[in-house]
């Protein structure tokens, strides 16, 4: 396995023992049927990773109900029966080529910038994300303000993220991913400046971070305990990348903390360099205050594909697996190239959103 040993050899994930530390971070595809199902160009793109060697392959955001959950025009859904049903030839060739595959959950609230099912947003308050929207992913101008969020409508959330659980159960997902980072609902009601709420779900950080505690615990009984458990969680915002937690390392030992209490069995945490300090000059890494705090498996992603940072976020124990996003897109393969010794290609930023129908099998 070349001069990365501790790069492929296997370890246990929840209920699955993975067979390297290599898995395909999420990312946003825009390549579903216009009302949310999966489809034969969708199969061919995750298919290669697992034939290209990746451990596990984590879905693109999959939105959670037919209200406000869905984030972009073109976005896949796991809602009814028929996207349930549509998902299962990816999850089968997927796993037919020796790799998992977990279902990444995601209420994109005042950050959504195309829905078919509504055209008002929701968020925790009536307030708009920064900067405006991504028009490679279909959107232009400012963000729209979003209606704030009634008791109903965070029960309807939470409903929502639980039925999706059960629903990727019946996909044949081995897990699930809750999408709690870049600036979608469950970050939302975790940062202070677009959570004003004066109920239990607003003020202290630990109120804030209520809902996303309460879905974890809704999708770990809905999912059942055979099924890997993850959450994703960052700084940054696809509105607002340069966002940081305003109190550094000491928000990310309280947050990581009460993550760690919870029946999760990994967290996904991305940032713009994976092994960079994340608070400042010479602090530790996301990654290695998720591990130090949370005490649970963690995956770490950033600008990893070089296998030289990647052991060293392993060998050193900040991470327990890497997940790879542009440079999965621009090496399918990335597993097989770094275990024969193999360079690997360099993402050109066209690649993002590269025609899927385009894709073929032979492109490994």
């Amino acid at each position: 396995m070349g001069n990365y040993p501790e790069l492929f050899d296997e370890q246990l994930l929840g209920p699955y023992k993975l067979k390297n530390r290599f898995l395909v971070s999420p990312m946003t595809r825009i390549s579903a049927d216009e009302d949310g199902m999966a489809n034969s160009r969708m199969a061919r793109y995750y298919k290669r990773y697992a034939k290209g060697g990746f451990a596990a392959v984590i879905s693109e955001g999959i939105y959670t109900d037919n209200l406000y959950s869905q984030g972009y025009l073109n976005q896949p859904g796991l809602v009814s029966a028929g996207h349930i049903a549509s998902w299962r030839p990816i999850t089968e060739a997927v796993q037919d080529h020796g790799a998992l595959i977990i279902a990444q959950l995601m209420h994109a609230g005042g950050q959504s910038q195309g829905n078919i099912h509504s055209k008002q947003t929701a968020a925790p308050s009536a307030i708009s994300p920064k900067g405006e929207q991504l028009e490679f992913y279909g959107g232009s101008g400012p963000y729209p303000v979003p209606k704030e969020m009634s008791e109903q409508d965070i029960a309807d959330v939470k409903r929502g993220f639980a039925a999706a659980a059960m629903n990727a159960r019946q996909a044949g997902f081995n897990g699930v991913e809750i999408h709690g980072a870049n600036g979608y609902l469950l970050d939302q009601f975790l940062t202070a400046s677009l959570n004003e709420r004066e109920d239990s779900y607003g003020g202290s950080l630990q109120n804030r971070m209520r809902l996303l505690m309460e879905i974890i615990y809704d999708v770990q009984q809905a999912a059942g305990n055979d099924m890997i458990i993850g959450i994703r969680i960052s700084q940054a915002k696809v509105s607002d990348p340069n966002y940081k937690w305003p109190h550094g390392d000491k928000d990310a030992e309280a947050i990581f903390s009460l993550l760690g209490k919870t029946p999760l069995d990994y967290i996904h945490v991305t940032d713009a360099n994976g092994t960079a300090s994340s608070f400042g000059d010479g602090s530790k890494s996301l990654a290695a205050a998720a591990k130090e705090y949370s005490g649970l498996p963690v995956i770490a992603n950033g600008q990893l594909q070089d296998p030289r940072k990647a052991s060293s976020l392993i060998s050193s124990g900040d991470a327990d697996f890497v997940s790879l996003g542009t440079g999965a897109l621009a090496n399918p393969d990335a597993p097989k190239r770094i275990s024969k010794g193999k360079n690997l290609e360099a993402f050109s930023p066209e690649e993002i959103l590269m025609p899927l129908a385009h894709i073929k099998d032979s492109e490994l």
